[in-house]
């Protein structure tokens, strides 16, 4: 039976990795290809990650980079054709909700080949984020749907998707992320790199086009940064795109330069920054996976949007929705330094053995 794995941008490569252990151990009956459109091709944002995960290198590199929405899109269906028409696979394997998504997903449906999702179901019933389209169109066309929680396999119920294409299989980033507390263990390289003590720092990531592309709400938020810094270090992994903005703008360049107990860094590779998160005391995020993995290791998360596509990370986990909201994010901040915030539940399935309940599914079904 043959698969292709497909990555694109740097969440998918802790989703895709846990898979490809798994394949590794079921050679004989399995076969697969790994394709990186190249989504993403900042080394620290993508080569570093299949380094640390042990993912072989991609045996497809479509290159096909970043630029606008359809520009993009266009050029990962085109390029990544050309490959299904040579490998000819049985399933193809998408995750989350990147442009890789839903470009590789339309180019295997309309050539009849069988799509797998993980992560299906995932909403924030918000439409003017580009991801929530990339998954409502991922869902629609998809054969075989793993949903992370019963709210994501509800949400496509909803939407009058059969239930006999819908599981429920847990979080496959907790099979990465416990992969990753493994290998490193007591290394505390990141930290001492940084002069930081554990649960006496905090953490930000920030890369929202919300947050990041408008210059005004950007200062605002840099601004709030500022207040929290002079009470707490900081460590700021800074994305690309924010950092694109930052140096176009030189009172943004002076006020984050200005703040004394703010480190700003390069993108940091997944052990690393593995190692820098779990010992923090609390993260302050506009990302997805983020509210996942710091629900799961009881860390308290302030996210900066004013919707999720994880709720469950809310109603059974750490996590508050915060936005832009000066009032807010100090207000929550507060509680934190004062040791007063919400512990975390357990999460059903959420134990590391995600990827082979998705393995198993898929070659069940095969033999029918």
């Amino acid at each position: 039976m043959k698969f292709i794995n497909v990555v694109g941008a740097r969440p998918n490569f802790m989703k895709i990795a846990p898979l490809q252990r798994i394949f590794n151990k079921s050679s004989k009956f399995i076969e697969y290809k790994l394709v990186h459109t190249g989504q993403h091709y900042d080394y620290n944002m993508s080569d570093s990650f299949f380094r640390d995960l042990g993912i072989r290198k991609p045996d497809y590199n479509l290159g096909c980079g970043s630029g606008l929405h359809g520009e993009q899109t266009g050029r990962i269906m085109i390029e990544f054709e050309k490959v299904l028409l040579h490998e000819k696979p049985k399933i193809v394997i998408v995750a989350g909700d990147v442009n890789s998504t839903l470009a590789c997903s339309l180019v295997a449906v309309k050539l009849g080949i069988k799509v797998a999702h993980i992560e299906a179901g995932c909403r924030s019933f918000d439409r003017t984020m580009p991801e929530e389209i990339n998954r409502l169109l991922t869902d629609a066309v998809s054969d075989y749907l793993f949903a992370i929680d019963q709210i994501s396999a509800c949400n496509l119920k909803r939407e009058g998707i059969s239930e006999k294409k819908i599981y429920i299989v847990g979080d496959i980033m907790i099979d990465s992320l416990l992969f990753a507390l493994k290998k490193i263990k007591a290394r505390d390289d990141v930290l001492k790199r940084y002069h930081l003590k554990k649960k006496q720092y905090g953490v930000i990531t920030m890369h929202r086009p919300s947050n990041v592309d408008n210059s005004d709400t950007l200062i605002q938020i840099l601004n709030i940064f500022d207040e929290i810094q002079k009470e707490i270090p900081l460590v700021f992994p800074v994305h690309p795109r924010t950092l694109k903005q930052i140096k176009t703008n030189s009172e943004m360049k002076l006020l984050l330069n200005n703040m004394k107990n703010m480190i700003a860094t390069e993108p940091l590779g997944y052990f690393e920054f593995v190692q820098l998160f779990t010992n923090a005391k609390f993260v302050l995020t506009d990302s997805g996976s983020l509210q996942q993995e710091t629900t799961f290791l009881n860390i308290p998360c302030l996210t900066m949007r004013y919707n999720t596509e994880r709720p469950v990370t809310i109603t059974k986990g750490t996590n508050t929705l915060v936005g832009n909201s000066e009032y807010k994010i100090l207000k929550y901040f507060n509680q934190i330094m004062n040791n007063r915030y919400k512990q975390a539940e357990r999460i059903p399935l959420w134990d590391g053995q995600t990827a082979a309940r998705i393995v198993k599914i898929l070659l069940a079904k095969d033999k029918k």
